[in-house]
């Protein structure tokens, strides 16, 4: 009997041991931090941007708010290697400026994108999506962020379409701070056109 008695206290103990010793294990102080960085980085970011979108329309800052933070909700925390950032001075911005919406794209020389706009993601819907309005709030939108992360200066632009989105879009770029190295207008023009239909025959 005075055995039974010992052996409850004995796995007691051990189990107190575990339960002490356990936490210790899980985790190294450098998985801890990098995870607090990646906890941090949309914060971060966010505080960035709206100080940068002072001049925004409180409308377009919301929606840029709630893209970011349902992005932030979708990332999964792990370990990862820290991207370096590359400055990219000198870049090219593509402009789509279509009937129904105005697309700006910013790129490296190779083509690489480094930030984009829609009139979409801003939040304007139907009509309003192909206005000259819509155009220069993208546009600021896409410069800060290039500005920001890749320290773009310059750019060689290239216009795609004839909406009314592209010569604001164009202005929004110098207004916003990047020298304007040329504009070289993309869009495709039919030569000679589809063959004609053959004359009736009565």
């Amino acid at each position: 009997m005075a055995d039974d008695k010992k052996q409850p206290a004995a796995e007691l103990e051990n189990k107190e041991i575990i339960t002490e010793e356990a936490p210790a294990v899980l985790e190294t102080p450098e998985e801890l931090v990098s995870a607090n960085d990646f906890d941090n980085e949309p914060e971060e970011s966010a505080s960035r941007m709206m100080e940068m979108d002072e001049e925004l329309p409180e409308e377009i800052k919301q929606k840029l708010e709630k893209n970011k933070q349902a992005r932030a909700k979708k990332k999964m925390i792990k370990k990862k290697k820290k991207r370096v950032v590359k400055s990219v001075k000198s870049g090219r911005a593509y402009i789509s400026a279509t009937y129904n919406n105005t697309i700006l794209s910013l790129t490296d020389n190779q083509g690489d994108v480094i930030s984009w706009a829609s009139a979409g993601m801003a939040g304007f819907k139907g009509a309003k999506k192909a206005t000259p309005y819509a155009a220069q709030i993208i546009t600021k939108i896409a410069v800060q962020k290039a500005k920001e992360e890749f320290s773009l200066e310059e750019v060689r632009v290239f216009v795609s379409g004839v909406g009314t989105g592209r010569e604001a879009a164009i202005r929004a770029l110098n207004a916003n701070g990047l020298n304007i190295l040329s504009i070289k207008d993309t869009t495709p023009v039919p030569h000679n056109g589809c063959r004609p239909k053959k004359p009736r025959r009565v």
